[in-house]
């Protein structure tokens, strides 16, 4: 009983601490491992580092095409371009035409 009694005392001197280091301890590991932590945060910071060099590449990518389709609006519209775009996307060759051709054995070129 008398023991009882003396764990009971220093029961509430103990207490307090304990409480205090455990609840620091929950905080400090998800600081570090939590969603919103340390971890967490580095891994979104390197994410946003790839997304922007893919979004400069995109950019550049979409300059070229805005570069091609304002070469191919009416005030701006060569016609030897043209014909050249056309010819190569729809593979035609005017009957008059020569196209050079590499042979098989990869020598010289030969008309077609």
């Amino acid at each position: 009983m008398v023991i009882l009694r003396e764990l009971k005392r220093r029961a509430h001197f103990v207490l307090g601490p304990v409480i205090g280091m455990a609840l620091t301890g929950y905080f400090f590991y998800n600081l570090v491992e939590g969603e919103r932590g340390l971890l967490r945060w580095l891994s979104l910071t390197r994410e946003i580092r790839v997304e922007n060099a893919n979004l400069e590449a995109v950019r550049t990518q979409r300059q070229a095409l805005d570069l091609k389709v304002s070469d191919l609006k009416p005030n701006h519209l060569d016609p030897d371009l043209l014909d050249e775009r056309v010819r190569a996307t729809l593979n035609l060759v005017a009957p008059n035409e020569m196209q050079p051709t590499a042979s098989p054995e990869g020598g010289a070129v030969e008309p077609r």
